[in-house]
């Protein structure tokens, strides 16, 4: 059992959107940190630098940009490609900058790293292999071919050994860091994608329960103008005589605010379920309804869904009363995608135990299914984290992180293992005085987008 998250993938380099006014910037400060360097070493410190093809190669850049600026929207956003080939073009700058100051022995070959370590902030994977080759390709082109160091008299050339061990520092710096940062970078994106989807999850539940107050409404308003017009419509049946070319009509009218009245009922009584303010439910049927959808499912596939319900017993041997509980969005979507993984992973059984005390309430679900695989049970629940598969269906790994997110928001508190003879087992667990609303959750999770 892991998800069942429906969310369709995002596809690699495809979700890259990168703001064109932000690249321009970091474009603006490089062009300005590499004039002020420029005026530094040439007419501070007197270095002979060639100081005309570099500012060449600088005024190229910062016409370039200015061009972007004007040509496009500030608000503008690239894809991938776009700002990959942006940054592309600052890698070789930067090189062509370094060619005509002494290559690798200039200090700022450092900066070579610059464009990655960018790209792998923003840009897919394969963006950042492109870059990182390209950067390496240059650095080794720098290592062999590059005009004199400017410096106040000839300098000897470097030892070979020197260059090489400036050339493996570079090259697996721009490695290092172009992966780590963009497997960082990942992790985040990926998070703030599967808070989304959360959020999506609860705002759906929501906008289903705001349904049902919303049809209640419609229905209280209109009950008043229909019984008029059912009253009209009787007498006029009534009145005509039946051989009246208008009495067909008259019948068909009688009936269809018949018709009407009946679809009115049934959404007043569906307000009882789901208008405002919700009903509250016992604990053990709000499990229930929280997996019906799901045990239809079950027994088209000859998996058999069973619920037990078992309270714990007072001083005097008595049964502890059942708790009284809201069926809260959160709770609903939570159960829901929980006993859904259960089932769909199940072979021939689903077994739900339900169980409540004076101080407590618990929902023990267990599949006998191939359970949690060994090397993501310890990070089960974490977004696009994703072990099984069920028949020919991939899962991305959201719908544990959802129903954990969902259940931790109302105070809850789940526990996934492995059940000795085979298959998945999670505990959902709340104080009972949280689950029917007297107490206040002890962590209170926010979902952002």
């Amino acid at each position: 059992m892991t998800d069942t998250a429906k969310t369709p993938p995002l596809a690699l380099g495809t979700d890259v959107s990168v703001s064109l006014r932000k690249l321009v910037f970091i474009r603006w400060v490089a062009i300005g940190g590499q004039v002020a360097a420029v005026v530094f070493a040439g007419l501070i410190m007197a270095f002979p630098l060639p100081v005309w093809p570099v500012m060449a190669v600088i005024a190229t850049s910062a016409a370039l940009n200015a061009a972007t600026s004007l040509s496009r929207h500030g608000a503008a956003r690239l894809g991938d490609r776009e700002a990959s080939l942006y940054l592309g073009y600052d890698m070789i700058q930067l090189g062509l900058l370094l060619y005509l100051t002494g290559g690798l022995q200039n200090p700022f070959a450092l900066l070579m790293l610059a464009p990655v370590t960018v790209a792998a902030t923003i840009l897919s994977l394969r963006s950042v292999i492109g870059l990182s080759a390209l950067t390496v390709f240059a650095i080794s082109l720098l290592a062999i071919f590059h005009l004199p160091l400017p410096w106040y008299e000839p300098t000897p050339e470097p030892s070979l050994v020197y260059v090489l061990g400036v050339w493996t520092a570079l090259v697996l710096s721009t490695l290092f860091v172009a992966f780590y940062v963009w497997s960082v970078s990942e992790e985040a994106r990926r998070l703030r994608d599967a808070f989304a989807a959360t959020q999506l999850a609860l705002a759906r539940e929501q906008r289903v329960s705001a349904l049902g107050g919303l049809a209640a409404a419609a229905a209280h308003q209109l009950g008043s103008p229909l019984a008029t017009i059912a009253v009209i419509a009787k007498e006029l049946v009534r009145d005509l005589p039946k051989s009246s070319p208008h009495a067909e009509d008259a019948a068909l009218l009688l009936s269809q605010s018949e018709r009407c009245r009946t679809i009115l009922t049934d959404l007043a009584q569906h307000r009882e379920s789901e208008g405002e303010p919700p009903q509250r439910l016992p604990f053990s049927a709000l499990v229930e309804i929280a997996g019906e959808t799901y045990r239809a499912n079950a027994d088209q596939r000859g998996i058999q869904v069973i619920q037990t319900n078992a309270a714990a017993r007072g001083p005097n041997g008595e049964a502890v009363p059942e708790p009284i509980v809201t069926p809260s969005p959160e709770i609903m979507h939570g159960l829901g995608n929980l006993i859904q993984n259960a089932t769909q992973f199940a072979v021939r059984e689903t077994s739900i135990t339900v169980s409540w005390s004076d101080d407590s309430a618990a929902i023990d679900i267990v599949d006998d299914g191939p359970g949690f695989p060994q090397q993501v049970l310890a990070r089960i629940g974490e977004p696009y984290l994703s072990g099984r598969t069920f028949e020919t269906e991939s899962h991305m790994g959201l719908g544990i992180f959802i129903a954990q997110t969902l259940l931790e928001r109302t105070g809850a508190h789940l526990t996934f293992v492995n059940v000795t003879e085979g298959g998945a087992q999670v505990v959902v667990e709340w104080r009972r005085g949280v689950l029917e609303g007297s107490e206040t959750p002890p962590l209170a999770i926010e979902v952002e987008a």
